[in-house]
């Protein structure tokens, strides 16, 4: 019986897709803090923000963030793979944008940041440029109000 479910669960229908042509699904990363971040190449403080959110992404294994990227203009197939190649994203960038998920309207500012809760819940919308340090730090804030709600 275990292993009908297990292959029934492996069977499940991936809901997200990767710019390189990968799928997963959302609730892989349960239990995990998510951040997507919004971008575009004509954006200034994106292209600034990068080289930030690449190091939070190689630091995944100790600190368990995932790093997720939405190009902000809905670019697909090559031409997004290719700026992705340009711009140095190290981070998987989606090729579908979630935020609907969380019932979100299109980022009136870039860059702009889902901060998604080990839950899957939206926690925080972080707007404008981050640096490693506000990344972590809202992180951690966000990590510390979610323990002080689970202890009321």
């Amino acid at each position: 019986m275990l292993l009908v479910v297990a292959m029934l669960l492996g069977c499940q229908e991936n809901d997200i897709e990767f710019a390189d042509g990968r799928g997963a699904r959302f609730d892989q990363w349960e239990g995990r803090w998510v951040l997507i971040n919004y971008w575009a190449e004509w954006c200034a403080p994106c292209r600034k923000e990068i080289p930030e959110l690449n190091e939070l992404h190689h630091e995944r294994a100790t600190s368990g963030t995932v790093i997720l990227g939405v190009n902000y203009d809905g670019l697909t197939g090559e031409k997004l793979t290719s700026l992705i190649d340009t711009m140095g994203i190290e981070f998987p960038v989606l090729v579908n944008d979630p935020r609907l998920r969380w019932q979100q309207e299109t980022p009136p500012v870039l860059p702009t940041t889902l901060l998604i809760d080990p839950a899957g819940a939206l926690a925080d919308v972080l707007v404008g440029p981050q640096t490693l340090d506000s990344l972590r730090a809202a992180v951690a804030a966000a990590s510390a109000v979610a323990d002080a709600e689970s202890q009321l």
